[in-house]
């Protein structure tokens, strides 16, 4: 009982991410991916930086889940802006 309710919080992975507009920030692109999920829709997205011919991309997921798609969008966004703050380059390093 209690791994069917833990299973279920990860929602379906068979379900893909809605994808929505780029949004540019500090030469990054922000890229939100919620999943709707038992009880809300998650945070995650992806961050990219173009460098040179290549484009280096890092997928973030974070615990947050949010009532509505419009609300998981711009928090997913704003987590992505604070990421970027935070980390900059270092973001891809490997």
């Amino acid at each position: 009982m209690i791994m069917k309710f833990l299973r279920g919080l990860g929602g379906d992975k068979n379900e893909e991410p809605t994808k929505h507009e780029a949004v540019d920030y500090k030469g990054f692109s922000i890229v939100a991916t919620p999943r709707k999920a038992p009880g809300g829709w998650t945070t995650e997205g992806v961050i990219s930086k173009q460098a040179g011919d290549n484009t280096r991309s890092e997928r973030f997921i974070r615990a947050d889940m949010l009532m509505s798609e419009e609300e998981a969008v711009d928090y997913s966004v704003n987590k992505a802006r604070k990421i970027i703050d935070e980390q900059g380059e270092r973001l891809f390093k490997e």
